[in-house]
């Protein structure tokens, strides 16, 4: 008589709703690693005082210019629009949307006076000094004077010898801010709107730095960009939210340069070949650990 067949596992009953979930728990746990990528470069930037110059020299100053702009407009805005948004929101919906509103408008104004001109430099050299930090000074070689005997990775920064821009400045993306400012008049789901999609976009300009850094043609950082697409929407939105604190958002930008170059690290450790050692370590877990041979003691001759 044939020996009965063993009853299947919990974890095989399961099957079906592994592979059920597998693909929203995937997109899921690849959101949230993007979007801490910008709160990371807060941590990052914070325990390192060689950074705190390339904020301190230019963009304290740009700051302060900021907060006034924002004091202007929360204190001659922000009570009229409230009032009119108060009739569709009530009260309530109709403060944070107003803030939202009145913060997106102080946002549009600095970029269009500020961002491009004076503070694409500072977030170039923390980019480029996180990617030194993190081992891969030779992306930046090619594009810069390098002092190898500097202390730090910010005081081997020299000059670029190719133009060298964070990103490009952009009178589409002022425009498109300016366009979707009216999604913050829609109650409840106006606010979220506006902030993913304008983040969106500032999500795909994030990595523009390491697509020049590499030499990527422009069909090549499409298909890079449509690679983490998904990732880019959750990376953009987290920083666009802190770029909408005032006085703070300068600062935010430049801890927002050094999240994106900790996402470049880690997809460059990804893309580098395994070496042996850790071929062969992938091989045992992918078969269920180490082998029992593989403690046994080696075979030696008798001495006879």
């Amino acid at each position: 008589m044939p020996p009965a067949d063993d009853p299947p596992t919990l974890w095989e009953r399961l099957a079906p709703l592994r592979r059920f979930l597998h693909q929203p728990v995937d997109l899921a746990a690849r959101a949230l690693r993007a979007a801490s990528y910008p709160l990371r470069g807060i941590w990052y930037f914070l325990r390192r005082p060689e950074f705190y110059p390339l904020f301190a020299g230019r963009l304290l100053p740009l700051s302060i210019i900021s907060f006034l702009v924002y004091v202007l407009l929360f204190t001659f805005t922000f009570p009229l629009q409230l009032a009119f948004l108060a009739i569709f929101h009530g009260w309530t919906g109709a403060i944070i949307n107003t803030t939202i509103l009145v913060l997106g408008e102080g946002l549009v104004i600095i970029q269009a006076l500020f961002e491009g001109f004076f503070v694409d430099e500072a977030r170039v050299d923390v980019f480029d000094a996180t990617l030194i930090d993190n081992g891969y000074l030779e992306l930046v070689v090619d594009q810069r004077v390098i002092f190898l005997d500097a202390p730090n990775s910010v005081k081997m920064l020299g000059k670029p010898t190719v133009r060298a821009e964070y990103q490009p400045w952009s009178l589409v993306q002022i425009l498109e801010l300016i366009f979707f400012l009216p999604l913050n008049l829609i109650p409840y789901v106006g606010c979220p709107a506006f902030i993913m999609i304008t983040g969106t976009r500032l999500g795909k300009l994030s990595h523009h730095r390491w697509f020049v850094l590499k030499g990527l043609n422009k069909r090549e950082r499409k298909s890079e960009i449509q690679l983490r697409s998904w990732e880019y929407i959750w990376f953009g939105t987290v920083a666009m939210v802190l770029n909408l604190i005032p006085i703070l958002s300068f600062f935010f930008l430049l801890t927002s340069a050094a999240g994106a170059a900790l996402w470049v690290a880690k997809i460059e450790d990804e893309l580098k070949p395994p070496s042996a050692a850790e071929h062969i370590a992938r091989i045992r877990a992918s078969m269920g650990g180490p082998r029992p041979q593989d403690n046994m003691e080696p075979y030696r001759d008798s001495e006879v």
